[in-house]
């Protein structure tokens, strides 16, 4: 819709978010029409119609099988169009047209704002199927009608009062229409239903519907002062009731088709199963997340015993031994510690790899620095929890070999993700400007712990590969190359 506005009209940013709140509202006006409704927008030169935007009612059948956004007609083609527009008032006269062998009748409605009309909404409706209107269909054609005078009158929709329509209650949920007095006109069989969900016992019809909702509101802790008043539809808003096990979803509209406030519609949605699977999610993301933070807390138990033990051993060997576990015991607890504050299993690595380089920097025998660029992006648990441990393993070993002559030297960590939707991976280098490896030395056939872990993360766990060749120059360079999802 901005680009056909902009290209073909003369209107203004402002006009056009009116045009954007209208058509975020317009579903409520289709389906009380059981019509079709089309948006034209005059041209910048006058001389044709533009129409931006097409809605289908979801309560009877489409007038219209084709897609009309985008299609162009000469000024004077459709006169009930110049008329809605030039005289700023609904147009009704005129036969039904015939469109493949399917009467429908038209309509127009002027789109005013601000005492100018923007467009005119076109308002088609199948009469193939039409037989004797129910009461619930007098009911939404009525209302319907109300909100048809208000769009004219520039006094629908709402300013400042734009409505989600995937989450809000739609008509076939649930509608209530109400006098100025709040006293129920009409109710349909799901509005009954919700309301007996909520432990109404009698009719609707008759009562008045703020105090009636207010009387089966919860009476324990704070209650909204103003539920009967806005029940009862004095003023556009949304809001809950929680009351005898269930939940309903209200959305109260005014209607005031001559300016002058002559009744309401409520339209209500029993969102009581909604909400329990809402709620069973929280309680089951609140006990990941306690699950994520008892493992960290016990492993970081595991690294401090392991660590009193590495000082009572009088063995160096076995005291690194330790000190090696502990470092690997500390890789796998950062990832949970993220992991514990997150709402879902996936973590920002960036900062894990980071805290991992702080963490093996502590061994560093000098002032060997370290630092990342790059970025790892967000990865799954499952990804992120080896990768650390590999990551880990790749430092440690850079710092205790590549520098074990020297006290001063750099460690880089970068990281490349790319590729496309299907195929997309992460490029990691660990390089640093060490001793270099020593003549004949074959990564994947070495006997050292570190690497073996390395070579079974990161073939077996993550799928990837793992190399280590001499730098260019000086030192060492690790390249793992790992399948990742694209990020989302």
């Amino acid at each position: 819709m901005n680009e056909l506005v902009r290209q073909h009209t003369a209107l203004d940013d402002s006009d056009l978010e009116w045009l954007h709140l209208l058509v975020s509202e317009w579903q409520l006006l289709s389906d009380l029409s059981f019509a079709d409704l089309v948006l034209w927008v005059p041209t910048r030169d006058g001389t044709r119609y533009v129409s931006v935007a097409q809605m289908r009612p979801n309560t009877g059948p489409t007038s219209y099988q084709d897609d009309m956004v985008g299609h162009l007609v000469p000024r004077g083609r459709r006169p009930m169009l110049d008329a809605a527009l030039d005289e700023g008032r609904i147009v009704r006269e005129g036969d039904p047209e015939w469109r493949e062998e399917v009467p429908v009748r038209v309509e127009s409605i002027p789109v005013r704002r601000q005492g100018r009309v923007l467009g005119v909404i076109a308002r088609n409706t199948n009469l193939l199927t039409v037989r004797t209107p129910s009461r619930l269909e007098l009911t939404y054609l009525q209302s319907a009608s109300d909100l048809a005078q208000m769009i004219a009158a520039g006094a629908f929709p709402f300013e400042n009062q734009q409505v989600d329509m995937d989450a809000s209650p739609r008509v076939g949920d649930g509608l209530i229409r109400v006098d100025g007095d709040g006293i129920v006109q009409y109710a349909s069989p799901n509005a009954l239903s919700a309301y007996h969900r909520m432990g109404l016992a009698a009719d609707l019809v008759g009562h008045h519907l703020g105090q009636t909702t207010a009387e089966l509101a919860p009476s324990r802790g704070p209650v909204d002062e103003a539920l009967a008043k806005v029940a009862s539809g004095w003023a556009p808003r949304e809001f809950e009731i929680e009351a005898h096990d269930g939940v309903i979803q209200f959305r109260a509209i005014p209607l005031k088709p001559k300016g002058t406030r002559i009744g309401s519609l409520v339209l209500l949605r029993d969102v009581t199963e909604l909400r329990r699977r809402e709620r069973e999610l929280i309680t089951k993301d609140a006990t990941i997340r306690e699950i994520h933070h008892r493992v960290k807390n016990n492993l970081q138990t595991v690294a401090a015993l392991l660590r009193l033990q590495a000082r009572r051993i009088e063995s160096d060997r076995g005291r690194e031994a330790l000190e090696e576990a502990v470092r690997r015991v500390g890789s796998i607890a950062i990832v949970h510690e993220t992991l514990s504050q997150n709402l879902d299993e996936r973590v920002e690595f960036d900062e894990i790899a980071d805290r991992v380089l702080a963490m093996v920097a502590e061994i560093s025998p000098g002032r060997v620095t370290g630092r990342r660029t790059g970025r790892f992006g967000i990865l799954d648990a499952e990804v992120a929890t080896p990768l650390s441990m590999v990551l880990t393993e790749v430092l440690q070993n850079a710092l205790e070999h590549g520098f074990r002559d020297s006290d001063t030297g750099t460690v880089e960590v970068s990281a490349v993700r790319g590729g496309t939707t299907k195929e997309a991976r992460l490029l990691v280098t660990v390089q640093d400007d060490g001793v270099g490896l020593p003549e004949d030395f074959d990564p994947h056939r070495s006997g050292n712990l570190g690497l073996q872990i390395v070579r079974t993360l990161v073939e077996g766990e993550l799928s990837g590969t793992f190399d280590m060749v001499p730098a260019s120059g000086r030192g060492t360079r690790v390249i793992l190359d790992i399948p990742v999802p694209a990020e989302k």
